[in-house]
This record gives C-alpha cells, sequence and structure tokens, in this order.
C-alpha cells in the first residue's frame, strides 16, 4: 500500500474516526434513555483534533477531467468579447 501521506495527517483521520465511534455511544446511549454527555463532549474534542491534523494536507493535483469544457467557454468568452468591441473606421 503506498500512501504518503505525512503522520499528521493519519493522526487527524484517526481521530475523526474515533470522534465518529464517540458520537455513536452518545446517540445509542440517548436511544437508551440514559444520556451520556460525556461522549457528545469527547466526538467534538475529537472532531476538532481530527480537523486540525487533517486540513494541513496538501489538495490534490488538478485531474484535467473538464478541461476541453473549460476551453469551449473560454474560446465562446473571446469570440462575444471580439464581437462586441467596437470597430475602428479608417
Amino acid at each position: 500500500m503506498d500512501n504518503d501521506d505525512p503522520i499528521t495527517v493519519r493522526m487527524g483521520t484517526f481521530f475523526i474516526v474515533i470522534g465518529l465511534g464517540a458520537l455513536v455511544l452518545f446517540v445509542t446511549s440517548d436511544i437508551a434513555k440514559q444520556v451520556d454527555f460525556d461522549y457528545l463532549f469527547l466526538s467534538m474534542l475529537m472532531f476538532a483534533l481530527g480537523w486540525a491534523f487533517r486540513r494541513k494536507k496538501a489538495p490534490p493535483p488538478p485531474a484535467g477531467r473538464f478541461e476541453y469544457l473549460r476551453k469551449m467557454r473560454e474560446n465562446a468568452k473571446n469570440k462575444k468579447a471580439e464581437k462586441d468591441k467596437p470597430k475602428d473606421k479608417k
């Protein structure tokens, strides 16, 4: 498995998963009518910590999937700009 994410990004993912687990425990405690807010606060803390670590991840490079559509729009915009441009009379 070739994963070149830094350790802090992986730790962020781990904390988010732990936060999800704590949220599930909070919801099940609510369903059981024995609400334990410690799970909710733990969940919020883990989400915040995980988000803080995950936001350091670099954005992926552009895939260029819609490059053709972008070029078509730019060409149409340029043609319209040239058409609307006032002509010089000599």
